[in-house]
């Protein structure tokens, strides 16, 4: 049994923390494989104190204080593991934590740096020849990144990478799967996002102007930081949504919008959580159209594809309760098939399994 020390932002609270799908998805289907997981992250950003879930049987947690001593203690232990994950995105310290794990991990370690904000981590490095995950990445045997496709590859291979291999989003069927719908919750288009600088205009096209469009139309809006922006008075301000509601707030309307950030929707192949999730709960999904969305759903059988407002506004008006729910029972069975959490765990793994460096297994 293999071990894997795995730093990221946090797996116990999704609180700020769009990630926490994703690792929890991946790490639990990595654990299933026969993984022994580790996972390290700070106490910051109130994380520990809004938890949605507590530490699960299939992964060891460990929070560590929001201080460099700590830190540098909880990335010693990655000298313990024969595989060894710093994420992007972690929240303190990312620098010095990215430093401190690769000093700690042993030489005969697989070294992983597994990006979940490709176009974010990109730009940065394009930016600053210095950077130091920039100088660190011919030290790594493999970048992984949730989404992206070939742009990010290349663009990651031309700055010095190794081998870069997309691990996409994907559905956990234990976590996300159809539900009763809820009173609370019914309405015609339901959007669920933090409010972000790169989506805010995404947002004002996309949802702000079609509930300006179909006033008739009842519109829900969840997530956090939207409070102090203006809204037509068909929207319904949510606030924060729990992980345990999102299968109710998914399976309870007549449609649910996906909207990309600038960046992720201006590089294509990047498909959000959000998207398998409401296609595991059974959702009618419309999202804003990015180029390689035909490799996840397919457009007008299984997914909406809207290019501006308007589309949005037009499905509104020529979509029924009806094509609605066979479209989200076309999007469900699809998911299950090809993009669920144990489809990427075996990709990881196979990765794992030839990558030169590799540790043998532990019996």
């Amino acid at each position: 049994m293999r071990s894997i020390a795995f730093y990221g932002s946090s797996l116990v609270s999704a609180y700020w923390n769009g990630a926490a799908t994703y690792y929890r998805g991946m790490i639990r289907a990595l654990a299933g494989l026969g993984y022994r997981v580790t996972f390290y992250e700070p106490d910051v950003y109130d994380r520990q104190k809004n938890r949605d879930i507590d530490p699960p049987d299939w992964c060891r947690v460990v929070v560590y204080d929001g201080t460099s001593e700590a830190l540098k203690r909880a990335a010693a232990e990655a000298g313990q593991a024969d595989i060894v994950v710093k994420c992007s995105g972690v929240g303190y310290e990312d620098d010095l934590l990215l430093a401190e794990v690769l000093r700690a991990a042993r030489p005969d370690a697989l070294r992983v740096f597994w990006d979940v904000d490709a176009p974010a981590t990109l730009a940065e490095m394009q930016a600053a020849p210095d950077h130091p995950l920039r100088r660190a990445l011919g030290s790594l045997g493999l970048v992984l990144t949730y989404g992206g496709g070939d742009p990010v590859v290349a663009a990651y291979r031309a700055l010095g990478a190794r081998e870069c291999v997309p691990i996409y989003n994907a559905l956990d069927p234990e976590t996300h799967h159809p539900v009763a719908p809820q009173d609370r919750f019914v309405g015609d288009l339901a959007f669920l996002g933090n409010r972000l600088p790169d989506r805010d205009a995404r947002v004002e096209e996309f949802f702000t102007r079609p509930a300006h469009a179909v006033p008739g139309a009842r519109f829900l809006l969840g997530g956090s930081g939207w409070h102090d922006r203006p809204f037509p008075p068909n929207v319904h301000r949510l606030g924060h949504v729990g992980t345990a509601d999102h299968n109710a707030l998914n399976g309870s309307p007549r449609m649910v919008l996906n909207i990309a950030r600038d960046s992720m929707a201006a590089n294509g192949f990047s498909p959000a959580t959000r998207v398998f999730e409401a296609a595991g709960a059974g959702a009618c999904l419309v999202t804003d159209a990015w180029e390689g969305i035909e490799l996840f759903l397919m457009p007008d059988r299984e997914v909406l594809v809207a290019r501006d407002g308007q589309d949005v506004a037009d499905l509104l008006r020529s979509v029924g309760h009806e094509r609605a729910r066979l479209m989200g029972e076309a999007a469900l069975r699809r998911v299950l098939s090809e993009h669920t959490y144990a489809h990427r765990a075996a990709q990881a793994h196979a990765l794992f399994e030839r990558h030169p460096g590799r540790m043998e297994a532990a019996e």
